[in-house]
């Protein structure tokens, strides 16, 4: 019950920040819609690490931009870190994953 609590935040905090972050795009001309997209993705991912145990979501952090993803960060094995790249492209929006993660 906590987990689904914690995911609604997440998603809504994420959906609500993307319009703050600033309306004209990044330097490379990102249109406002391509920005707010990337925030959702990023946001679903999260919420996807959060729900799989044996990942800690506190450690991992999740960047998209045009789609891809990028996980950067720590996790314990080389299993942790496959499994955060199936994660991340079981996410519909997601065209790519660049996993960054290193194993401690």
């Amino acid at each position: 019950m906590k987990t689904s609590y914690l995911v609604a935040a997440l998603v809504t905090a994420g959906l609500l920040a993307a319009p703050l972050a600033g309306c004209a795009g990044d330097s490379r001309n990102q249109s406002t819609g391509e920005y707010i997209d990337d925030t959702a993705i990023s946001t679903k991912v999260r919420a996807q690490l959060i729900d799989d145990k044996e990942l800690n979501l506190f450690q991992i952090d999740v960047r998209t931009d045009e789609g891809i993803v990028q996980l950067s960060g720590a996790v314990n094995s080389a299993a942790a870190k496959s499994k955060a790249t199936r994660v991340a492209r079981s996410v519909s929006g997601v065209k790519g994953v660049r996993n960054n993660l290193m194993i401690q």
